[in-house]
């Protein structure tokens, strides 16, 4: 999750000094606002801000040696190569490296299987520039991942919200809002999602794919958390259930297990579907960087992932329990929060009459910030909603940032009573 300026609303180009203005943007570039996670991530990054607010991996965390050994590889067996253009589809060792790690995973796959991408997020936009026309109805989750809504903005899509409950998806519900809008496909962070950091279970998985093969709709699976459980059991993907098979495309990212500024993901999918995105992403980039794909292709073959993964996963652990602990000591009675089984985040909720957009002003005075859960929301939003990352910083930071919370939130309870 990277971080940028605020960027506003596109307006109609200016006329040149002496000349007729030149034609307006598109109505799709007008219409869609920029991400207000990043602006917010924009403002806090400051000294002396605890930022609860972006996912980012910690960088303390990241494998520096072995990722500059694994450069260091990629020129040495052919710098030539690592050098110059690259098949649209990926290089093969790195889509077999791909394919391997899926099929460890419970979901038979070959490297034909799989294209890379300049990370999940461009998966996401060849997906949808493969299956969107302007006015189709795509669904989500309510809340769901920001970013895909600005990518089904950008489509002119119609995104239509179905109903979830502390576990996600309502199957029976799906089946209904899919009867009733006939859309062209669900997109769903099914494990650990973003923003909530739950886990649709695996009845659920299981029903929402017969209904997509009942019914007729893509399925569009967002993974970018999934290796980053601290507890409990793997849930296979919705991918690998019957009815799932020939109509999901299933993103992958290396952002959260190796670094994100990489910029590799994957997409698994059909093959029709696979190839029309093949063609997207010629007109898009032609092909994802051939050196980044490389290293990560060496670092693959000479470090065991899976055992960096472990020691992730416990720095994590030990993060996400920090700040439910802190939470428990410092909130009051009146907020809830989850306790997701990994991930990166945590879902909160404030008291009756209290705003989170609102509260985060005062936060950022007492030095703290979060994400407001308002612009997650496809439909009516709920204001009180706010969503907590534990995995940038030490558990005594975040303890410290939980306590400055705490301060922020009495003040702004004490002004609510003016």
């Amino acid at each position: 999750m990277p971080v940028s300026a605020p960027v506003p609303a596109p307006a109609t180009p200016a006329a040149p000094s002496g000349g007729a203005p030149p034609p307006a943007f598109a109505a799709r570039a007008a219409s869609v606002e920029g991400s207000p996670v990043r602006e917010i991530l924009a403002l806090t990054e400051r000294p002396g801000i605890i930022s609860l607010a972006g996912g980012l991996p910690a960088p303390e965390l990241f494998d520096t040696e072995g990722l500059r050994a694994a450069y260091d590889s990629a020129f040495a067996v052919s710098a030539r190569r690592a050098l110059q253009y690259s098949t649209t589809e990926g290089a093969p060792e790195l889509r077999e490296a791909v394919a391997a790690r899926a099929t460890a995973r419970g979901l038979p796959t070959a490297p034909d299987d799989v294209l890379v991408t300049s990370g999940s997020q461009q998966a996401l936009t060849l997906i949808t520039a493969t299956l969107v026309e302007p006015g189709d109805v795509v669904l989500v989750e309510n809340p769901t991942y920001l970013a895909a809504l600005q990518c089904f903005g950008l489509a002119g899509a119609r995104v239509v919200a179905v109903p979830c409950d502390a576990e996600g998806i309502l199957p029976d519900a799906l089946a209904d809002v899919v009867a009733r809008e006939r859309p062209k496909l669900l997109y769903t962070v099914p494990t650990f999602q973003n923003p909530t950091g739950r886990t649709l279970p695996g009845a659920r998985r299981a029903a929402v794919a017969e209904t997509a093969a009942r019914l007729g709709l893509w399925l569009v699976e967002d993974d970018p958390y999934g290796e980053l459980r601290y507890e409990g059991s793997d849930v296979p993907w919705l991918a690998a259930h019957p009815g799932a098979e020939d109509r999901t495309a299933l993103l992958g990212s290396f952002s959260k297990v190796m670094a994100p500024g990489l910029r590799l993901g994957w997409l698994r999918a059909p093959a029709a579907l696979r190839r029309a995105a093949v063609v997207a992403k010629q007109a898009a980039d032609l092909h994802t960087s051939t050196v980044d794909q490389l290293a990560a292709a060496h670092y693959l073959a000479a470090v065991d992932l899976d055992a960096h993964i472990a020691t992730v996963r416990t720095a994590y652990r030990e993060r996400r329990d920090a700040l439910q602990s802190a939470l428990s000591r410092t909130l009051e009675a009146d907020c809830d929060w989850n306790l997701p089984a990994g991930g990166m985040f945590v879902w909160a909720r404030l008291p009756e009459d209290h705003d989170a957009a609102d509260l985060l002003r005062t936060a950022v005075a007492h030095g703290v910030a979060f994400v407001p859960g308002a612009p997650f929301y496809a439909a009516a939003p709920d204001p009180r909603t706010l969503r907590l990352s534990f995995t940038t910083h030490t558990p005594s930071e975040i303890t410290e940032g939980v306590g400055r919370l705490g301060a922020a939130l009495e003040e702004y309870g004490r002004k609510q009573l003016r």
